[in-house]
């Protein structure tokens, strides 16, 4: 079982301002936990720059241009109330996109038979012409329709389990059956969106948790609602939108999910990616804002990668 790890040393240099949950850090604890000895295996790589081409599948040319005149030379600007930029924060979400893009690549090409991409900023609030919630490009939209594209596979599942529910996901997806988006979430939590009544073209399962749910919830969600969806679609591809602020530890949500729970739901995605998929998983970093949580249960899903 090969597992390739991407990262680039820009992540930790899109600057968000001093007491900003999605702050640099939180890269150094990523890159710490995955320093333990069980992972000297991981296939290590540098995130490579994304072409324009792949992000013009999901946002427009115009939009994308306003992100890159938005980036100041030096200093900080807020682009809403939650998402500040910085100058190096183009370069990061370029390559976020990037090592996205490739992680797809990679699994299609039997390169590696999965990748976790430990990036920032995180993507799944991005919707097609808007950034927020910290998001500027939505990398697992856009590694979807790269896998559709350029690899001709015709379905592809993302599974969302971030304590926030992936509104940018949903809605460049709505209309489109071809991919299906299922997410597990707090809710009401920011950004108000993943309710069950939400379905797009037949393609959106959203499993909502309330405040206080542990494990079992998560469980009951998955084998309820997000499993059988899986199993009815026959995904051509997984790609996971890995958030860990789920963690009874974080300060943005009150779910009181474990590193357990994070391993149990990566085994059952991963025999999902097996049966249908060929074996071909991708995830993506997005939340996680307790810089031990988010350890724990980073290490927690890459080791169970690594050994199925």
């Amino acid at each position: 079982m090969t597992t390739r790890l991407y990262h680039h040393s820009v992540f930790a240099e899109h600057l968000t301002g001093p007491g900003h949950p999605e702050r640099p850090e939180r890269m150094a604890a990523v890159s710490a936990a995955l320093e333990a000895e069980c992972f000297q295996h991981l296939d290590r790589a540098e995130a490579p720059e994304a072409s324009l081409e792949a992000i013009y599948r999901c946002h427009p040319e115009a939009y994308v241009r306003k992100v890159a005149t938005a980036i100041p030379t030096d200093g900080l600007v807020r682009v809403d109330g939650d998402t500040i930029i910085s100058p190096k924060s183009f370069s990061a979400a370029f390559r976020a996109v990037g090592a996205a893009v490739a992680a797809v690549d990679d699994v299609v090409s039997k390169e590696a038979d999965n990748v976790f991409v430990a990036a920032r900023p995180p993507g799944h609030h991005a919707e097609t012409a808007v950034a927020m919630g910290f998001c500027l490009f939505n990398n697992a939209a856009i590694a979807a329709r790269h896998a559709q594209a350029v690899h001709g596979l015709e379905r592809v599942a993302i599974v969302d389990w971030d304590v926030h529910h992936g509104n940018g996901t949903q809605e460049i997806f709505w209309s489109d059956p071809s991919v299906l988006y299922c997410s597990t979430h707090q809710m009401p939590l920011y950004p108000g969106t993943g309710a069950k009544n939400e379905t797009g073209a037949g393609n959106i399962v959203n499993a909502p948790l309330s405040s206080g749910d542990d494990g079992e919830m998560l469980r009951d969600a998955f084998r309820s609602r997000i499993l059988p969806a899986l199993r009815e679609f026959e995904p051509d591809l997984v790609i996971v939108s890995a958030g860990f602020d789920g963690h009874y530890r974080d300060p943005l949500g009150n779910l009181k999910l474990t590193e357990g729970d994070f391993d149990w739901a990566t085994a059952e995605l991963l025999a999902i990616a097996d049966r249908y998929a060929q074996g071909r998983l991708v995830s993506l970093l997005e939340g996680g804002y307790d810089l031990q949580g988010l350890a724990v249960s980073t290490a927690a899903h890459v080791k169970r990668l690594m050994t199925g």
